[in-house]
Protein backbone atom coordinates (compact mmCIF):
# COMPACT_ATOMS: atom_id res chain seq x y z
CA UNK A 1 0.00 0.00 0.00
CA UNK A 2 1.55 3.38 -0.94
CA UNK A 3 2.38 5.76 1.87
CA UNK A 4 -0.21 8.48 2.42
CA UNK A 5 0.41 11.78 0.79
CA UNK A 6 1.89 14.25 3.26
CA UNK A 7 -0.27 16.66 5.14
CA UNK A 8 0.81 20.14 4.17
CA UNK A 9 -0.20 23.44 5.63
CA UNK A 10 2.05 26.21 4.38
CA UNK A 11 1.20 28.50 1.50
CA UNK A 12 3.49 30.33 -0.84
CA UNK A 13 1.29 33.40 -0.44
CA UNK A 14 0.61 35.95 -3.12
CA UNK A 15 3.49 34.65 -5.23
CA UNK A 16 1.52 31.45 -5.69
CA UNK A 17 -1.61 32.92 -7.27
CA UNK A 18 -2.55 30.99 -10.39
CA UNK A 19 -2.47 32.54 -13.81
CA UNK A 20 -0.29 35.59 -13.15
CA UNK A 21 -0.28 37.61 -16.34
CA UNK A 22 1.73 40.52 -17.62
CA UNK A 23 2.12 42.68 -20.71
CA UNK A 24 4.78 40.38 -22.14
CA UNK A 25 6.33 36.98 -21.58
CA UNK A 26 9.74 38.56 -21.02
CA UNK A 27 8.48 40.82 -18.24
CA UNK A 28 6.99 37.81 -16.46
CA UNK A 29 10.23 35.80 -16.43
CA UNK A 30 11.41 37.20 -13.05
CA UNK A 31 7.94 36.56 -11.60
CA UNK A 32 7.97 32.95 -12.79
CA UNK A 33 11.46 32.47 -11.38
CA UNK A 34 10.43 33.95 -8.03
CA UNK A 35 7.44 31.61 -7.92
CA UNK A 36 9.60 28.63 -8.84
CA UNK A 37 12.11 29.48 -6.12
CA UNK A 38 9.35 30.02 -3.55
CA UNK A 39 7.74 26.65 -4.29
CA UNK A 40 11.14 24.94 -4.20
CA UNK A 41 11.99 26.42 -0.79
CA UNK A 42 8.56 25.58 0.59
CA UNK A 43 8.69 21.93 -0.45
CA UNK A 44 12.32 21.64 0.67
CA UNK A 45 11.36 22.92 4.12
CA UNK A 46 8.62 20.29 4.33
CA UNK A 47 11.11 17.56 3.49
CA UNK A 48 13.72 18.90 5.90
CA UNK A 49 11.18 19.18 8.73
CA UNK A 50 9.70 15.73 7.94
CA UNK A 51 6.26 17.20 7.20
CA UNK A 52 6.82 15.13 4.10
CA UNK A 53 7.98 11.99 5.87
CA UNK A 54 11.10 10.11 4.75
CA UNK A 55 10.00 7.57 2.15
CA UNK A 56 6.56 9.15 1.70
CA UNK A 57 5.04 9.71 -1.72
CA UNK A 58 5.11 13.32 -2.87
CA UNK A 59 1.93 14.06 -4.77
CA UNK A 60 2.30 16.81 -7.37
CA UNK A 61 -1.40 17.59 -7.62
CA UNK A 62 -1.86 17.60 -3.83
CA UNK A 63 1.05 20.01 -3.34
CA UNK A 64 -0.18 22.23 -6.16
CA UNK A 65 -3.60 22.51 -4.52
CA UNK A 66 -2.11 23.20 -1.10
CA UNK A 67 0.27 25.85 -2.38
CA UNK A 68 -2.38 27.30 -4.72
CA UNK A 69 -0.15 27.04 -7.77
CA UNK A 70 -0.28 25.09 -11.00
CA UNK A 71 1.52 21.71 -11.15
CA UNK A 72 4.31 23.19 -13.29
CA UNK A 73 6.33 24.95 -10.54
CA UNK A 74 5.83 21.91 -8.29
CA UNK A 75 7.33 19.65 -10.97
CA UNK A 76 10.21 22.10 -11.41
CA UNK A 77 10.80 22.17 -7.67
CA UNK A 78 10.79 18.38 -7.42
CA UNK A 79 13.32 18.12 -10.24
CA UNK A 80 15.61 20.46 -8.28
CA UNK A 81 15.04 18.51 -5.07
CA UNK A 82 15.89 15.29 -6.90
CA UNK A 83 19.22 16.86 -7.89
CA UNK A 84 19.68 17.76 -4.20
CA UNK A 85 19.12 14.14 -3.24
CA UNK A 86 16.03 14.95 -1.15
CA UNK A 87 13.49 13.21 -3.37
CA UNK A 88 13.74 10.37 -5.86
CA UNK A 89 11.61 9.69 -8.93
CA UNK A 90 10.43 6.13 -9.46
CA UNK A 91 8.86 4.84 -12.64
CA UNK A 92 5.09 4.37 -12.28
CA UNK A 93 5.02 5.63 -8.66
CA UNK A 94 6.23 9.21 -9.07
CA UNK A 95 8.29 11.08 -6.51
CA UNK A 96 9.09 9.98 -2.98
CA UNK A 97 11.14 11.65 -0.26
CA UNK A 98 14.43 9.89 0.21
CA UNK A 99 15.08 7.95 3.38
CA UNK A 100 17.21 9.44 6.14
CA UNK A 101 20.85 8.51 6.38
CA UNK A 102 21.57 5.61 8.70
CA UNK A 103 24.53 5.60 11.06
CA UNK A 104 26.51 3.74 8.41
CA UNK A 105 25.40 6.24 5.79
CA UNK A 106 26.62 9.14 7.92
CA UNK A 107 29.98 7.42 8.47
CA UNK A 108 30.37 6.78 4.74
CA UNK A 109 29.44 10.37 3.90
CA UNK A 110 32.10 11.72 6.23
CA UNK A 111 34.61 9.20 4.94
CA UNK A 112 34.15 10.74 1.50
CA UNK A 113 34.30 14.26 2.90
CA UNK A 114 37.56 13.53 4.70
CA UNK A 115 39.09 12.22 1.49
CA UNK A 116 37.92 15.14 -0.65
CA UNK A 117 37.81 18.18 1.59
CA UNK A 118 41.11 17.80 3.39
CA UNK A 119 42.82 17.71 -0.01
CA UNK A 120 40.74 20.68 -1.15
CA UNK A 121 41.77 22.71 1.90
CA UNK A 122 45.45 21.97 1.32
CA UNK A 123 45.20 22.99 -2.33
CA UNK A 124 43.20 26.10 -1.41
CA UNK A 125 46.08 27.22 0.81
CA UNK A 126 48.35 27.02 -2.24
CA UNK A 127 46.07 28.33 -4.98
CA UNK A 128 43.25 30.49 -3.59
CA UNK A 129 43.10 33.92 -5.18
CA UNK A 130 42.28 37.12 -3.31
CA UNK A 131 38.62 37.01 -4.28
CA UNK A 132 38.25 33.49 -2.92
CA UNK A 133 40.02 34.40 0.31
CA UNK A 134 37.66 37.33 0.70
CA UNK A 135 34.69 35.04 0.05
CA UNK A 136 35.80 32.63 2.79
CA UNK A 137 36.13 35.43 5.31
CA UNK A 138 32.82 37.01 4.27
CA UNK A 139 30.99 33.69 4.55
CA UNK A 140 32.47 33.07 7.99
CA UNK A 141 31.43 36.54 9.10
CA UNK A 142 27.91 36.07 7.73
CA UNK A 143 27.51 32.77 9.61
CA UNK A 144 28.13 34.61 12.87
CA UNK A 145 25.01 36.69 12.24
CA UNK A 146 22.68 33.71 11.82
CA UNK A 147 21.42 31.26 14.43
CA UNK A 148 22.91 27.80 14.31
CA UNK A 149 21.09 24.48 14.16
CA UNK A 150 17.97 23.97 16.25
CA UNK A 151 14.24 24.17 15.61
CA UNK A 152 12.49 24.03 12.24
CA UNK A 153 14.40 24.36 8.99
CA UNK A 154 13.20 27.95 8.48
CA UNK A 155 15.04 29.01 11.65
CA UNK A 156 18.45 27.77 10.53
CA UNK A 157 18.10 27.74 6.73
CA UNK A 158 20.50 30.66 6.23
CA UNK A 159 23.10 29.12 8.55
CA UNK A 160 22.87 25.80 6.68
CA UNK A 161 23.23 27.54 3.31
CA UNK A 162 26.25 29.51 4.51
CA UNK A 163 27.81 26.38 5.99
CA UNK A 164 27.47 24.66 2.61
CA UNK A 165 28.77 27.76 0.83
CA UNK A 166 31.86 27.86 3.03
CA UNK A 167 32.84 24.32 2.11
CA UNK A 168 32.04 24.93 -1.56
CA UNK A 169 34.21 28.09 -1.61
CA UNK A 170 37.14 26.22 -0.06
CA UNK A 171 36.74 23.44 -2.64
CA UNK A 172 36.54 25.94 -5.51
CA UNK A 173 39.68 27.67 -4.22
CA UNK A 174 41.59 24.42 -4.76
CA UNK A 175 41.37 25.19 -8.49
CA UNK A 176 40.57 21.56 -9.24
CA UNK A 177 37.15 21.61 -10.96
CA UNK A 178 36.52 17.86 -10.64
CA UNK A 179 37.32 17.97 -6.93
CA UNK A 180 35.04 20.97 -6.36
CA UNK A 181 32.25 19.29 -8.32
CA UNK A 182 32.58 16.11 -6.26
CA UNK A 183 32.31 18.08 -2.99
CA UNK A 184 29.25 19.97 -4.22
CA UNK A 185 27.49 16.84 -5.47
CA UNK A 186 27.61 15.21 -2.05
CA UNK A 187 24.96 17.70 -0.83
CA UNK A 188 26.34 16.79 2.58
CA UNK A 189 24.78 19.60 4.57
CA UNK A 190 21.21 18.96 3.43
CA UNK A 191 21.45 15.30 4.40
CA UNK A 192 23.08 16.08 7.74
CA UNK A 193 20.69 18.84 8.79
CA UNK A 194 17.71 16.74 7.69
CA UNK A 195 18.57 14.20 10.40
CA UNK A 196 17.42 16.86 12.90
CA UNK A 197 20.11 19.38 13.58
CA UNK A 198 22.32 18.95 16.62
CA UNK A 199 21.56 21.63 19.20
CA UNK A 200 24.37 24.11 19.94
CA UNK A 201 26.50 22.92 17.02
CA UNK A 202 26.78 26.42 15.56
CA UNK A 203 29.53 27.76 17.82
CA UNK A 204 32.01 24.86 17.44
CA UNK A 205 31.36 24.88 13.69
CA UNK A 206 32.33 28.56 13.49
CA UNK A 207 35.46 28.05 15.59
CA UNK A 208 36.53 25.12 13.42
CA UNK A 209 35.86 27.05 10.21
CA UNK A 210 37.94 29.92 11.53
CA UNK A 211 40.93 27.62 12.05
CA UNK A 212 40.59 26.38 8.46
CA UNK A 213 40.48 29.92 7.11
CA UNK A 214 43.43 31.04 9.23
CA UNK A 215 45.59 28.24 7.84
CA UNK A 216 44.55 28.97 4.25
CA UNK A 217 45.23 32.70 4.67
CA UNK A 218 48.71 31.88 5.95
CA UNK A 219 49.26 29.58 2.95
CA UNK A 220 49.98 26.63 5.22
CA UNK A 221 48.72 23.69 3.20
CA UNK A 222 49.47 20.96 5.72
CA UNK A 223 47.87 22.90 8.57
CA UNK A 224 44.80 23.66 6.41
CA UNK A 225 44.32 19.96 5.72
CA UNK A 226 44.71 19.19 9.43
CA UNK A 227 42.21 21.87 10.41
CA UNK A 228 39.65 20.60 7.90
CA UNK A 229 40.17 17.01 9.07
CA UNK A 230 39.71 18.11 12.67
CA UNK A 231 36.51 19.96 11.78
CA UNK A 232 35.04 17.04 9.87
CA UNK A 233 36.01 14.51 12.54
CA UNK A 234 34.36 16.58 15.26
CA UNK A 235 31.32 17.15 13.09
CA UNK A 236 31.03 13.40 12.56
CA UNK A 237 31.19 12.84 16.31
CA UNK A 238 28.38 15.37 16.81
CA UNK A 239 26.25 13.66 14.19
CA UNK A 240 26.84 10.16 15.55
CA UNK A 241 25.76 11.32 19.00
CA UNK A 242 22.15 11.24 17.76
CA UNK A 243 22.29 7.50 17.16
CA UNK A 244 21.92 4.88 19.86
CA UNK A 245 25.16 3.01 20.66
Amino acid sequence: MPAPEPSVGRSVGSAGVRGTRGPSGASQAPVRQALSDSVYEDIKARVMDHEIAPGARVGIEALARTLDVSPTPVREALARLEADGLVVKRSLSGYRATELLTRQGVEELFEMRLLLETRAAALAALHADEGQLDAMEATLEAMQAHPGPGGPYASYRDFAALDQRFHDVVAAAAHRPLLADAVERLHAHLHIFRLNSVQDAGEPTLDEHERVVRAILRRRAERAAEAMAEHLTRSLERQLSRFSP
